[in-house]
């Protein structure tokens, strides 16, 4: 089963914009984020299409056009990004009704969806804690 990548190259996105900016760059081209990112730049106009809808980033088009930062990296959190991407929850249950015959089948599906839902309560906690600026700060620090 492959890890679901969007939230890592959103906030991938989302960081390197922040750098940019600091650096007194305010508009970066999908081709020079894919660069960073190493990746294809159609996804990353793709995560950049995301984030725009939710209001996390801006485009300019025309002469000095690209993508900047809509907000302030103090402002923008990792679940806003997580949101935004659509990503899933970290677990899913069985795609089809386990044998409600089985004691284990019968009651299986109920307790681990409490399980999962306490896991996902706490990873929207601390990723509505964690911004893009922490992120950045935290990159350049390693």
């Amino acid at each position: 089963m492959a890890a679901n990548s969007r939230l890592t190259i959103a906030t991938h996105v989302l960081t390197w914009l922040a750098l940019a900016q600091r650096r007194g760059q305010e508009v970066l081209t999908s081709d020079q984020i894919a660069a960073s990112v190493n990746t294809n730049p159609v996804i990353i106009r793709r995560s950049l299409g995301d984030l725009r809808r939710a209001g996390l980033v801006e485009v300019r088009h025309g002469a000095g056009a690209g993508w900047s930062l809509a907000r302030a990296p103090e402002e923008i959190t990792l679940l806003q990004l997580y949101d935004a991407v659509g990503a899933e929850p970290p677990f899913g249950l069985h795609r089809t009704e386990p044998n409600l015959e089985c004691p284990v089948g019968r009651g299986i599906r109920p307790v681990l969806g409490d399980v999962y839902g306490r896991v996902e309560w706490v990873m929207r906690r601390e990723l509505a804690d964690t911004s893009i600026a922490d992120v950045l700060r935290e990159t350049l620090m390693s």
